[in-house]
């Protein structure tokens, strides 16, 4: 039930990306049971390939905590994370990862790659994934249908 919730404040991040003009993909960071920090997609605004939802959380959630390391933090995730969000989190030693959609062309968690708890990482984390995951999928494919018409 708190995955759920948790999962919907990170699609109202996503649909705020939207109405900005970005690909709607929204973060939230959970640490003892609250919201410590938010992220949205934000390359075009910050004109920046790096800003990605994830990474815009989980640096705000460093800032949050003052610590890089995010061992007891959540994070939320609206889709299913790239390899360069993957590696932030391996970094950040996030205790657990929560995504909705799967991202068969850039999924780095199981879709294509496998860089969350990897055998040769150092750190390894706990994965749920499919949480309101059509929710999570429709907000794509409504963006994506509407930039193509």
């Amino acid at each position: 039930m708190q995955d759920k919730v948790f999962m919907q404040a990170a699609l109202e991040e996503a649909r705020l990306a939207a109405a900005a003009g970005e690909v709607p993909i929204g973060a939230v960071a959970v640490l003892g049971g609250q919201i410590i920090a938010r992220g949205q997609n934000r390359v075009l605004r910050d004109v920046d390939p790096t800003a990605h939802a994830e990474i815009v959380a989980l640096r705000a959630a460093a800032y949050a905590t003052a610590n890089y390391r995010l061992l007891d933090c959540e994070l939320y995730v609206t889709l299913e994370p790239c390899a360069m969000c993957a590696g932030a989190m391996v970094h950040a030693r996030l205790a657990r990862l929560i995504y909705g959609a799967s991202d068969p062309k850039a999924g780095a968690v199981a879709s294509v790659l496998q860089v969350l708890n990897h055998p040769r990482l150092n750190h390894k984390m706990l994965v749920t994934s499919g949480v309101l995951a059509e929710e999570c999928g429709k907000i794509l494919r409504d963006f994506f249908r509407t930039k193509r018409t």
